[in-house]
């Protein structure tokens, strides 16, 4: 499967896991959700529909009146949900590359806090190999450059910069969350089971 088929599976997963869509609307969401890292055409989504009700991961019911033309809302199955349940738990490289890393933080939401620490962790430590590169080869070359080259190589570096400092913060939330969570499991498991009122 392509990374472009596999994003799309997870983002279709993701949306209709929280409520049934017809393939308009589908689309819709896709792009105001995703948009920002990828547009998908009616020509990608149906052939991804078709393959997850091959597979039994969504379920597609007739709908709309006798006087408008019939539309086909499509729905998670059982076996959709798990199927989302393992993409969701995968935090390989691919998680934080480029061209997955939007795609997969749009459902944070419905990731396990620690696959989400894993792929931020990840997608830092793959900014800032970027950010070494890319600072090395401008201290090699930046007396060759003319000053619009220099000023566009500049703006990338601002530009990753930022976003490692974006998730540094993500990060340190992530973490302080789950510490707070954890504290408070223990101090529950120290406090032993309620009494049982009689």
């Amino acid at each position: 499967m392509s990374r472009r088929a596999a994003i799309l599976e997870l983002a279709v997963l993701g949306l209709l896991h929280d409520s049934p869509l017809h393939g308009y609307e589908l689309r819709k969401r896709l792009n105001a959700s995703l948009g920002a890292f990828r547009a998908f055409s009616y020509g990608s989504l149906y052939p991804c529909l078709k393959e997850m009700l091959t597979r039994g991961w969504i379920a597609h019911d007739g709908g709309g009146s006798a006087s408008k033309r019939s539309r086909i809302v499509y729905r998670l199955t059982a076996e959709g949900k798990e199927r989302l349940q393992d993409l969701l738990a995968d935090s390989d490289p691919s998680a934080w590359e480029d061209e997955n890393f939007g795609a997969r933080f749009v459902f944070f939401a419905k990731t396990d806090a620690a696959v989400r620490l894993r792929i931020l962790e990840g997608r830092r430590s793959r900014l800032e190999e970027r950010l070494a590169s890319v600072r090395a080869s401008l201290a090699r070359t930046r007396e060759r450059l003319d000053s619009y080259t220099l000023a566009l190589a500049q703006h990338g570096l601002e530009s990753v910069e930022r976003e490692v400092r974006w998730l540094n913060e993500l990060i340190a939330t992530e973490r302080q969350s789950t510490t707070i969570v954890g504290q408070s499991q223990l101090r529950d498991e120290a406090a032993g089971p309620s009494p049982s009122l009689t």
